[in-house]
């Protein structure tokens, strides 16, 4: 492996851990505040207090979540990479970088055919994840890669495609 994806791999990784402390400092203050609120005994106080400690509570969820899922995708990019079968990047691209989106969606049908036709395969399911996101489809790409997490842990898939 090269130097400058694993570089660029550790800068990311450095860039979430400082963004997950900043996080935590937040929800720390904000749970904090929160219980100050709780304590007043008013019946205002509890309430913006309950408030204040359940929704960083749903950010902290939602974000390890991602992180989670971020994991997961990491595995199977390993697992493929071993194995020589990840995804190539190889769609044309405008001069800032951008995916074209007609080639990215021109690309896309033999991704989805193959998830239709084997719809416990792991791997149709990375594919398909990578495929949206190449498409912009950004929430139909982590439906997709989570469905292939689910199914490289060995659990059933959904029956529906995203």
């Amino acid at each position: 492996m090269s130097d400058a994806p694993r570089s660029r791999r550790r800068s990311g990784l450095l860039a979430a851990l400082a963004l997950t402390a900043l996080l935590a400092v937040y929800v720390g203050v904000v749970a904090l505040r929160a219980l100050q609120l709780v304590g007043t005994g008013r019946a205002v106080g509890v309430v913006l207090g309950i408030a204040l400690l359940v929704v960083p509570l749903l950010v902290v969820v939602l974000i390890g979540r991602e992180l989670l899922l971020a994991v997961r995708v990491q595995r199977m990019a390993d697992a493929l990479a071993a194995a020589g079968r990840l995804p190539v990047d190889d769609l044309p691209r405008s001069p800032s970088g951008r995916v074209d989106r007609a080639a990215a969606r021109a690309a896309f049908d033999p991704y989805r055919a193959r998830v239709e036709a084997d719809p416990d395969d792991w791997e149709g399911w990375y594919h398909l994840g990578f495929a949206y996101d190449a498409a912009g489809d950004r929430r139909r790409a982590r439906a997709a890669l989570r469905t292939a997490a689910r199914l490289h842990r060995g659990r059933p898939a959904a029956t529906d495609l995203p």
